[in-house]
């Protein structure tokens, strides 16, 4: 599933489900609430891009796309014609020589998309993308993990198991305004790393 002709054949063959066509609600309501124009974003597994569409548009200059397949990220500069190539970059999360620091990663179904056995090496290679008092914020889903994803639930004790070494958890919800088609299945989150 780290696989870039996996995730290509996925939006070849339109098996997008996670994919809901708009910046999610929680996101959108966190991302109003920020005033700091300035700060240094990743969206890693960004797909089609709606959250950094909705980012760009609200004057935040200094967003970053991350994702293995190109498809999605054609479809983004389809639509967002002035967003700078440079933010984009089309590689393995793990494998990615990025050597900017950023304030915030923002989770949105990549977390859930990886392998479980790979969480702890997402948990590792997050704290290191991240400045000092950075932050992991956005969603994790909560139903019953299984193997037969992506997408791969879990449950907030395996999450604050999982976390708690790295980041302090500022928060870790159920999520109050979800789409109805994941209500009841998402924790919103605040992640701030320790040093």
């Amino acid at each position: 599933m780290s696989d870039k002709i996996f995730w290509d054949k996925k939006y070849e063959n339109q098996q997008t489900g996670w994919d809901i066509g708009y910046a999610s609600t929680p996101l959108v309501e966190y991302f109003d609430q920020l005033t700091n124009k300035e700060l240094y974003i990743l969206i890693p597994g960004v797909g089609n891009a709606y959250e950094l569409e909705y980012l760009w548009k609200k004057g935040f200059k200094n967003v970053y796309a991350l994702d293995l397949s190109e498809k999605p990220i054609n479809n983004f500069l389809q639509r967002v014609k002035d967003f700078p190539k440079d933010q984009i970059i089309c590689d393995d999360f793990f494998k990615t020589s990025i050597s900017i620091k950023f304030d915030l990663i923002i989770e949105q179904t990549f977390f859930c998309a990886l392998p479980p056995s790979m969480r702890e090496q997402y948990v590792l290679h997050t704290h290191r993308l991240l400045k000092e008092g950075g932050k992991i914020s956005g969603l994790l889903f909560t139903f019953p993990l299984s193997m037969e994803g992506p997408p791969f639930g879990g449950s907030i004790q395996e999450y604050q198991k999982l976390f708690n070494q790295y980041f302090t958890i500022k928060k870790m919800e159920e999520c109050y305004n979800s789409i109805p088609p994941r209500q009841g299945n998402e924790l919103f989150v605040i992640l701030e790393k320790n040093v």
